[in-house]
């Protein structure tokens, strides 16, 4: 899971990856970190799909751009997945599980 800080890194990556997670963690909230973790596993057991993180009190600026742009509230936790540089698919808080990683963005 690679780490981005910057929205021209983000946008980057929007123009490069056709399809990815993008996970938004809060380093200081126990739900968030439960939801990372799932979210870690998924990407270990999914190698071919890119996962791309940020942390909210370290990119700040990059998590409201993202909100901003794609029109998803910001939320923390939030996974979003991003298809042909539209969200299709996201989820907050507890519904971030590796049951519903799977259902919704498979591999």
């Amino acid at each position: 899971m690679e780490k981005l800080e910057t929205i021209e890194q983000f946008d980057r990556v929007m123009k490069e990856t056709e399809r990815f997670l993008f996970v938004k963690h809060s380093l200081t909230c126990p739900i968030s970190q439960a939801a990372f973790g799932e979210c870690e596993k998924f990407a270990a057991d999914h190698p071919e799909l890119a996962v791309y993180c940020l942390y909210v009190q370290e990119a700040r600026p990059l998590s409201n751009y993202i909100a901003e742009t794609t029109g998803v509230k910001h939320e923390s936790p939030q996974v979003l997945l991003f298809e042909n540089g539209r969200v299709v698919w996201h989820a907050s808080h507890w519904a971030i599980t590796y049951g519903a990683l799977s259902e919704h963005v498979g591999a």
